[in-house]
């Protein structure tokens, strides 16, 4: 047996010792008298034979004595080597539960004797780290010399304090350096052993391999600052990195940094168009051309949507900021490519300066308000934020209150323009305009609230109401003055409103409640929407089966060409009224409009020019051939009563007859 002991054998009880002693004893005894006796006899002679008869008598109960003593001492040492063998066995089991516990933990084990400063490590601990036996030695140094430079005072700093107090458990996570010169995260676990004295003896413990676990931690917070799908930080990092430069403000007294807020613009229309996996990728594309073009030390981060935020730091002025902004838009001008697709698009940048802000979060609104008025001017440019531009979004987010109410309070009114026609000098039919009278501000321009009711989805429900009312007034006036072909009405739908799922049940059913004929019925959709929503071509097709008229409005402001327009079922363009107004005989514009009435002509298109003011217009675009007319030469946009006396003070003829000029309540707005 490994390491025998004989005093493990030994009983423990005192009188249990005795007895093995002087059974012991006695057997020698009983065996050495007998010989002693002969060796005597021999030597004193016959004289002395009846001394050892009677010695003979005395020790023949002896030994039976001695061997009834031996015979139990025997038992007992039988007892006593069944005992042994069973702890000896016991402690087998429990070194074979320990090494198996070990083993199913894939921990190290060490242990370090204080008294000769040698510590012992396990072969489990030394494979962890890529080494075989042999090649770590017993020296604290071994294992120290391993352990990253960041880290290793740390260890020692804990199993001195553990040293100390050592009823607690030592715990402490470290670097090591494995043999191929990665380093692997551990978790170093011990328990100091004192002697009777209380004095440190030695120290054990395990190393388990936590790098798994640091690995997903480290993963876990990267992922909580960073977008997931750029990997840019995302808004708690860079909140987090503009609360350093604050502070690194307070440092320093020259120390200037700014923000930039970028909004992509319409991208919600890529997303419609190509899919949002799409989008997701021209995101990435954008990150990687813009990231690409920073400086070292600032910030590029995604808020979320289309939404991105840059942190300029330590700038010499704020001319720089507008610097990069220029940079930007000049990066964003190059197509991106994109599954064999490609496409433009542009951004919207508000800058903020760092003078004059005490909180992160002031700054980075104060560059959000900068953003959308630089949206509101036209979009693909940059802003610099003043303090009028907060008055301004105070008095637009009133607005959009203001708004609210008045879809609730139904103070929106419709204002008709009559559309005429050049063939006959009648009134051909009209277009019905959206007016809201405010209580306060009386009217507003649609160019003021159309947009914020696009942005906040309340174009919806408006539009709605503006067609079930303009077609059902079409009809009554229908029936009033009946004319061949019958009046027509022409209503302007959002992107928002054609994009609704349920849009061409909605025409059907406004149709079927007004009893409007679907011939009467003229949609106006702008070119930009054309060019921006490509699925809209089969809403355009279902309405067309409904014998539903599309017309393009404004159409010349956009990029698109007739042959792309050609696509669409497309019945009518309406040319802006920025051509008409500018149209002379000679002039540069008058060549633009005859261009499109022309090729308008030949893709079998009606022509309407908007915006007829003069009346040296009329000959030129009745020269063109063009259709149809609107315009403040012959009416602005009437109310209700207005319009049903112009219609019959023009029911007894042609407009010329009557030289109709009619005096409207609203004020000369577009």
């Amino acid at each position: 047996m490994k390491n025998w002991n004989f005093r493990a054998i030994l009983p423990e009880k005192g009188e249990d010792k005795m007895v093995l002693f002087i059974s012991l004893l006695s057997i020698v005894f009983s065996f050495l008298m007998p010989v002693s006796i002969s060796a005597a006899s021999i030597d004193i002679g016959e004289k002395i034979i009846g001394d050892v008869l009677a010695i003979k008598q005395i020790s023949f109960p002896l030994l039976l004595i001695s061997l009834a003593i031996l015979l139990y001492s025997i038992v007992r040492l039988l007892a006593y080597r069944r005992v042994i063998e069973k702890k000896t066995e016991e402690l087998k089991e429990s070194e074979q539960r320990y090494a198996l516990a070990a083993r199913g933990a894939n921990d190290g084990l060490w242990d370090w004797n204080l008294k000769r400063n040698e510590i012992y490590f396990s072969p489990r601990w030394k494979s962890m780290i890529g080494y075989d036996d042999q090649e770590i030695g017993n020296n604290p140094d071994d294992w120290f010399i391993l352990v990253h430079t960041d880290d290793v005072e740390n260890l020692k700093n804990a199993i001195a304090a553990h040293l100390k107090e050592p009823d607690a458990h030592m715990e402490n996570e470290y670097r090591i350096k494995h043999r191929d010169g990665t380093y692997l995260w551990m978790l170093c676990r011990g328990f100091a052993v004192r002697d009777e004295a209380g004095k440190v003896i030695r120290m054990a413990g395990s190393q388990t391999d936590i790098t798994a676990r640091k690995s997903l931690e480290e993963q876990l917070i990267y992922d909580a600052f960073h977008d997931g799908l750029t990997g840019l930080p995302n808004r708690a990092l860079f909140m987090d990195r503009l609360n350093v430069s604050f502070a690194r403000r307070k440092r320093r007294k020259d120390y200037q940094f700014a923000v930039l807020f970028m909004d992509l613009d319409r991208f919600k229309n890529v997303n419609d168009s190509f899919g949002h996996l799409f989008g997701s990728q021209l995101l990435t594309e954008v990150a990687k051309r813009l990231n690409n073009n920073l400086r070292l030390g600032d910030t590029f981060a995604r808020f979320g949507g289309d939404e991105f935020a840059i942190l300029l730091d330590d700038i010499a002025n704020p001319g720089f900021a507008k610097l990069v902004a220029e940079r930007i838009h000049s990066d964003l001008s190059l197509p991106f490519d994109i599954n064999e697709k490609q496409v433009f698009i542009t951004a919207s940048i508000g800058i903020a300066a760092s003078e004059g802000y005490n909180r992160p979060e002031d700054i980075v609104r104060d560059s959000d308000i900068a953003m959308y008025k630089a949206k509101f001017n036209g979009r693909g440019c940059h802003m610099i934020f003043d303090e009028t531009m907060r008055k301004d979004v105070l008095s637009y987010l009133q607005l959009e209150t203001d708004l609210r109410h008045a879809i609730n309070n139904r103070d929106f009114m419709i204002y008709y323009q009559p559309i005429i026609s050049l063939e006959t000098d009648r009134i051909f039919g009209f277009e019905a305009l959206l007016r809201w009278h405010h209580e306060k501000r009386g009217f507003i321009p649609a160019t003021e609230f159309i947009p914020l009711a696009e942005e906040t989805g309340l174009i919806v429900p408006i539009g709605s109401w503006v067609l079930q009312e303009a077609c059902k007034q079409i009809h009554l006036w229908q029936e009033q003055f009946p004319s061949d072909p019958p009046l027509t009405i022409s209503v302007n739908v959002s992107n928002k409103q054609v994009s609704q799922p349920d849009f061409i049940k909605q025409i059907a059913n406004v149709l079927d409640k007004t009893s409007l004929d679907p011939r009467c019925l003229k949609l106006e959709i702008t070119e930009s929407f054309l060019m921006e929503d490509t699925k809209i071509a089969a809403v355009l097709s279902q309405l067309k089966e409904m014998n539903v008229q599309i017309h393009i409005d404004d159409f010349g402001t956009g990029y698109s060409s007739l042959s792309y327009i050609q696509q669409f079922p497309v019945s009518a363009l309406k040319i802006d009224r920025s051509f008409i107004n500018k149209m002379g005989l000679e002039g540069e514009d008058s060549e633009i409009v005859r261009a499109i009435v022309s090729l308008a002509h030949n893709l079998k298109m009606d022509v309407i020019a908007e915006g007829v003011e003069k009346e040296e217009h009329l000959p030129i675009l009745k020269a063109l051939k063009c259709k149809y007319v609107q315009g403040y030469f012959f009416s602005q946009p009437m109310n209700t009563k207005e319009a049903g006396n112009f219609l019959l003070a023009a029911s007894s003829g042609p407009l010329k007859d009557n030289n109709l000029k009619i005096q409207t309540s609203q004020p000369t707005i577009y």
